[in-house]
């Protein structure tokens, strides 16, 4: 071969390979803190805290868990442009508000729903109940999960999504969050700076797996439409108290869709290990919010 067909096919091969890592890195999840400037609360944390700055422990089977959550985010799964639904969900993973697995409960999660044209943004809340925290539930977790809410909303046209089918998933503890979240809501600030502040926190849907339920919901027939999951063999308060949710629900006048799992316990998420039926309560739960959701309507 000519040297120079040479060079040309050695220049066409590099710009080749270019191309691919720019798509490559494009195609990497995006990691956003939700306070630039600091999180409410935690501006002194790196030097006044005992709790150390995010630490991650991975266990035997190579999942992620993580504590020391002082600057909170949301890590963004977007779908390709030709699948996308137009809906979002931000997903809370559990841990008892003293770690967060982050795999089972987060990331695969996250892409599963991606792949399906949902656009899933991963949370990182401050945790109140490890050891040495100062953080609270109420003070402090749940304003991370209202101000995701916010900036996905915030970003909707950025993101081709429908800024009405922004929704929450919980996990356990991340259950819970996602609980109050959908239940204690406000419209925003419109005379805030900060122009994430003046977005709703609302959001369109909850979905509840294995939650630990608040006790005071403040249900009413302006809360959200549920979807609701859990294991037989998960302990009382979540097993019985997922179905009494249920009710409550119905009484309230809320939309709702409960799945309780024969033989199945606590924490299931989406592993490669689980089986059937739980395996699939993926595309369950597609299937009901995309028959749950106003239509999708065209974002410009």
């Amino acid at each position: 071969m000519p040297a120079t067909n040479l060079v040309r096919t050695g220049f066409c091969l590099a710009i080749l390979l270019v191309v691919l890592c720019a798509c490559a890195v494009a195609a990497e999840p995006q990691t956003i803190l939700l306070w630039p400037d600091g999180a409410p609360g935690s501006e002194r944390k790196n030097s006044a805290s005992k709790i150390p700055e995010e630490v991650v422990r991975v266990t035997e089977n190579g999942e992620h868990i993580v504590s020391g959550i002082h600057h909170p985010s949301i890590t963004a799964y977007l779908p390709a442009e030709d699948k996308s639904t137009g809906a979002a969900v931000v997903i809370a993973p559990g841990g008892g508000h003293r770690e967060l697995w982050m795999d089972h409960e987060g990331y695969n999660v996250a892409k599963w729903l991606s792949h399906h044209g949902v656009a899933a943004f991963v949370l990182k809340y401050r945790l109140a109940r490890e050891p040495g925290s100062t953080y609270t539930v109420e003070g402090s977790a749940l304003p991370d999960i209202k101000r995701a809410i916010r900036l996905v909303r915030s970003r909707a046209l950025q993101w081709g999504l429908n800024p009405e089918r922004i929704g929450v998933m919980g996990f356990s503890a991340g259950g819970e969050l996602a609980a109050l979240a959908a239940t204690r809501v406000d419209a925003g600030t419109a005379a805030a700076t900060d122009p994430v502040e003046h977005e709703s926190s609302k959001p369109a849907f909850q979905a509840l797996l294995y939650p630990a339920i608040p006790h005071d919901m403040n249900l009413s027939k302006e809360t959200p439409p549920a979807f609701l999951a859990c294991g037989e063999d998960d302990r009382q308060d979540i097993a019985q108290g997922l179905p009494e949710l249920y009710l409550a629900l119905k009484r309230a006048g809320v939309s709702t869709e409960l799945h309780v799992y024969a033989g199945v316990g606590h924490g299931f998420g989406v592993r490669e290990s689980n089986g059937p039926p739980v395996s699939g309560w993926t595309q369950v739960f597609l299937e009901w919010l995309l028959r749950t959701l106003p239509a999708r309507k065209q974002v410009h």
